[in-house]
């Protein structure tokens, strides 16, 4: 009988290359040194990128040196499981674990992404869709190239780090098998100061511990996160069945604006760190003031108050999803539930009270279906709003040309009935690299006086904190803006709604702010004002520190309640 031969083991391995080392020692000197050198660099930073993925915190504000000195224990309980597997068992744990910990990677770095712009952690199943809004932005802000290039290094580096990962892996595993005895004694000593530093809670950093369970927790993070997104529309639709306000009739829900021109415009990243942040208030608060005033002289009063948006730093269309609808709407799945039902929105209110419904929406450059779910009768977008002027980077046009052609096209007409006119300013959307300056209304015309203010799409974005400066002076020009509107063509019909839609981005805000946004009603007539007296808002352009907090998706119940016959 002839004997089976014995499959080479991972020690055989690592002592054949072992006697290939000497042997190149011998027959090339210097040789099998630089040979070790490189080995042992390829094998550090193995362990260094390894270790990255392992304690890399997943949120923008914690990225600080002190962050990356932890001890993670799925490094230590790898290692040890590492030792006690056979070596065939030892190379598939160590790719599989390595090629996970390469998408756990990939996942961190998408949270970190989203928590950065959106101030929060990527959804697995429910933020697919906003890809394509973010590809579209650096296309708009960048060019088309930049936006195929953006594209096509994602996937190589996406893919490329899962493989890295997988590879290096495999190679620490290599190393600990053959270094047996080191390797259990690190990985004892690091397991009980791990359980040390677990248990007095020890942190370098607030909110890191030095006892790093990180990647572990990223993925039961995101398995939760999963399940509930997965249950997500469920619970949607039962918020949604819930409308005191469906079968009212339309000539009962607006009783108080009868006969008046609403405009509701949305102030794009106009949060409440503009009107309160010490480095934006000086300046912010002053052109509130001076609006405050400018309105009083011309007879107009106002009042403002605080609404908490459903997103941050980006998704605008959530944010108008929710004040319209009176529904939360934070995420995709459930803006294209919303888009598709019957739901009673504020727009079609107005329709239903008899006033004429438009939008005006400079941003959008495309087919734009879910304008028959709000109820319009008229969409002015960047294709048919007439403009001749330059682009300013991301802003398809100055918010100023956007409110001369309302007043233009539909408020200037006679033997009119009335309006609601919901429009979405854009001049101070990010990159803010590009802010148009004010002109008289009766030049504006199609906006070629415009020309040689804008930059287009090669505008490059601020640098360092001179983007914070660009940012507040692109809210002051809004607000400024619409102050000037309201004097010009604003008369006893006007009531003007204008809020920020979401807070900017941490860059812009710092950390931890809140996604409060500023609200504010102007009208000539008293009587408008009077029915919100119960609301607690503060009387001018500027709310109180201690102003009423709503949700944004409380406004729309609030609003038929107090204009309501």
């Amino acid at each position: 009988m002839s004997r089976s031969r014995r499959r080479p083991s991972l020690e055989d391995e690592l002592t054949t290359e072992s006697r290939a080392e000497r042997v190149t020692d011998e027959n090339a000197p210097g040789g099998g040194r630089r040979r070790r050198v490189a080995a042992r660099a390829v094998s550090a930073a193995a362990f260094l990128f390894v270790l990255g993925a392992l304690i890399t915190p997943d949120e923008f504000a914690l990225l600080t040196p002190g962050a990356f000195v932890r001890i993670p224990i799925e490094g230590v309980l790898g290692v040890a499981l590492i030792l006690v597997l056979p070596a065939r068992g030892r190379r598939y744990a160590a790719g599989t674990a390595g090629a996970v910990l390469g998408v756990l990677l990939v996942l961190k770095v998408l949270d970190i992404g989203f928590d950065a712009v959106l101030v929060r952690p990527f959804d697995l199943v429910l933020d697919w869709p906003l890809l394509r809004p973010a590809v579209e932005f650096v296309d708009e802000s960048a060019g088309r190239a930049a936006a195929i290039i953006a594209v096509v290094l994602t996937i190589v580096l996406a893919a490329g780090v899962v493989a890295l990962t997988a590879l290096s892996a495999l190679r620490l595993s290599r190393v600990a098998a053959g270094h047996r005895g080191a390797a259990a004694r690190a990985a004892g000593v690091l397991g009980t100061i791990w359980v040390v530093c677990a248990v007095l809670g020890a942190q370098l950093v607030h909110g890191v511990p030095v006892a790093s369970r990180s990647a572990a927790g990223l993925a039961y993070d995101h398995a939760r996160q999963v399940r509930a997104s997965l249950n997500d529309r469920e619970e949607f639709a039962k918020a949604a069945a819930v409308d005191k306000f469906r079968d009212t009739p339309g000539d009962k829900l607006l009783a108080g604006l009868r006969g008046k021109d609403v405009v509701l415009a949305f102030v794009e990243s106009y949060g409440r760190s503009a009107v309160e942040s010490p480095q934006y208030a000086p300046q912010v608060g002053a052109v509130l003031d001076r609006g405050s005033e400018r309105l009083r002289e011309a007879g107009f009063s106002a009042r403002s108050g605080w609404l908490t948006s459903s997103t941050a730093g980006g998704g605008s269309w959530l944010a108008h999803a929710t004040l319209l609808s009176g529904l939360r709407v934070d995420n995709q799945q459930r803006y294209r539930t919303l888009v598709n039902s019957d739901r009673l929105t504020l727009n079609r209110a107005f329709r239903g009270a008899d006033a004429r419904t438009v939008a005006l929406m400079p941003a959008i450059t495309r087919a734009w279906p879910e304008a028959r779910f709000y109820g319009y009768d008229k969409v002015y977008d960047n294709r048919n709003l007439g403009y001749r002027g330059p682009r300013f980077s991301f802003a398809t046009m100055p918010d100023q040309y956007t409110l001369s052609t309302l007043q233009r096209t539909e408020l200037a007409k006679k033997d009119r009935p009335p309006v609601m006119a919901e429009t979405a300013l854009v001049s101070s959307h990010a990159p803010w690299a590009s802010i148009p300056r004010p002109v008289p209304w009766d030049e504006v015309g199609d906006g070629s006086v415009f020309d040689g203010m804008g930059k287009g799409y090669d505008a490059p974005w601020p640098a360092g904190g001179q983007i914070r400066t660009e940012y507040r002076k692109s809210i002051e020009y809004t607000l400024s803006t619409l102050v000037s509107y309201v004097e010009r063509y604003g008369d006893d019909r006007t009531v003007l709604v204008f809020l920020g839609d979401h807070q900017p981005a941490p860059l812009i805000t710092g950390p931890g702010a809140s996604r409060d946004v500023p609200i504010t009603i102007i009208a000539k007539d008293r009587a408008v004002l009077d029915k919100i007296s119960a609301w607690g808002w503060q009387d001018g352009l500027r709310p109180g520190k201690n102003t009423p907090v709503w949700p944004m998706s409380a406004f729309r119940d609030r609003f038929f309640t107090a204009f309501g016959g």
